[in-house]
């Protein structure tokens, strides 16, 4: 398989109705660069041309087709982030995610690429999420906030980096929808910690606000500690 023939695969396992519903969830994108493959079919595809069964032949085709950037079509970007996932070495895997970063222009792509090479160089992974943060792009501080939640809210909490993450002021709606959601994670799992970005008020007012909402809505918090965070809402 080469690149042209990865683009007539997902040409030709696109799902219209599919491509109508994801162009609502993703309005930034234009709906004529969606295709409509399934999420499955997406997995299946990056594993048979970069897992760790793959031909070397299919993993040739998969570089080169990691390199052909920017992709034309949306389902091209996401099957770039699960090839990514298919990385297992962190060095290469850091810069294939940095290579890719710049193309990335939606919420969706970003949050699905996740790769379990990262967790193996916590230390490593930590100076890449700051270097990240500091970028202003949008989607690459975004892509640094999903990690910190991913990999620094368990057995590795670092509250270092939620502090860092508070400190993140962007007028862009996505930014601050992650940052939310990290904030509403650790107030599920690290609430000690996580409370006092709460009740000092060091996020800004619609971060703030979000975050109480997530939390709310979690199975993980416990209705008293509900109770006392909506206490938290502030209007400025």
């Amino acid at each position: 398989m080469n690149t042209n023939e990865i683009t007539s695969w997902l040409i030709g396992n696109g799902e219209e109705k599919f491509a109508d519903f994801q162009s609502r969830l993703i309005p930034n994108i234009e709906r004529k660069t969606m295709l409509g493959v399934r999420t499955p079919a997406l997995r299946s595809l990056a594993k048979e041309l970069n897992g760790k069964k793959a031909s070397e032949e299919n993993k040739r085709c998969a570089k080169e087709f990691m390199r052909n950037l920017p992709h034309r079509y949306f389902d091209e970007n996401a099957l770039h982030a699960f090839l990514i996932e298919q990385t297992g070495d962190f060095a290469i895997c850091v810069s294939e995610i940095e290579a890719f970063l710049p193309y990335v222009d939606n919420w969706a792509v970003c949050d699905q690429m996740s790769p379990k090479a990262l967790g193996k160089e916590p230390q490593r992974l930590k100076q890449k999420i700051r270097e990240w943060l500091a970028s202003g792009k949008t989607y690459t501080v975004r892509f640094a906030l999903g990690m910190i939640m991913s990999w620094f809210l368990d057995e590795s909490f670092d509250e270092a980096l939620l502090a860092e993450a508070a400190d993140i002021k962007s007028g862009e709606y996505y930014v601050n929808m992650m940052n939310a959601w990290l904030f509403a994670t650790a107030l599920a799992k690290q609430y000690e910690s996580a409370v006092k970005y709460i009740e000092e008020k060091k996020l800004d007012v619609f971060t703030h606000n979000a975050a109480i909402r997530k939390a709310a809505e979690s199975r993980r918090v416990s209705d008293e500690r509900k109770a006392y965070l909506k206490t938290l809402k502030t209007k400025a």
